[in-house]
């Protein structure tokens, strides 16, 4: 799946196939400008930054289970948010600040370093790189991934693919190659 923020006509955190298929709105009320979005991959949580209602907030992956992480003016400024155990991590692009938010209960918030122009903030953690199985989009003995020509999408499963063509090209009746 495919999380993303958009805080366009209707501001809303959404989610869809890695072939754009089968988009979800998961949350559609008070909200206003969703910007910086994390996910819990263990425990299946969104969590993204509200920079105009000033909220640090929380759902399940179907939208359900919400609630605020924190809420006030040190949430002003934030962008970038990462999940790493306990905790979340985010820049202050007002402080220049990176912060440690508890992210139980937002009670524990510590700035840990100073860095200058940050803009987004990861962890990488061995348990959060899931083993690669076999999938709808490997190489085929032709070199073509997924038998796609151009670019082959993760669709609904692991098993299933979309293929797409590169700007100017047409897919063919096919379904995989481009013309």
């Amino acid at each position: 799946k495919l999380f993303f923020t958009d805080y366009g006509n209707a501001a809303k955190v959404e989610r869809c196939d890695m072939d754009g298929m089968n988009r979800t709105w998961i949350v559609d009320s008070k909200i206003e400008q969703p910007t910086a979005l994390a996910l819990d991959l263990i425990n299946k949580y969104v969590y993204w930054v509200d920079i105009y209602l000033d909220s640090l907030e929380v759902v399940d992956y179907q939208g359900r289970n919400r609630h605020t992480i924190i809420k006030g003016r040190q949430i002003r400024h934030l962008c970038g948010l990462a999940v790493f155990e306990s905790y979340l991590y985010t820049f202050n692009s007002d402080n220049l600040s990176i912060l440690r938010i508890n992210r139980y209960n937002g009670t524990d918030v510590q700035s840990l370093a100073r860095l200058d122009n940050a803009k987004e903030i990861r962890v990488y953690q061995k348990r959060t790189q899931t083993a690669v199985r076999s999938h709808a989009c490997e190489v085929d003995p032709y070199g073509m991934p997924g038998g796609c020509s151009h670019i082959c999408l993760l669709s609904s499963n692991y098993k299933a693919r979309t293929c797409r063509c590169r700007t100017g090209f047409i897919l063919g009746s096919d379904g995989r190659s481009c013309k």
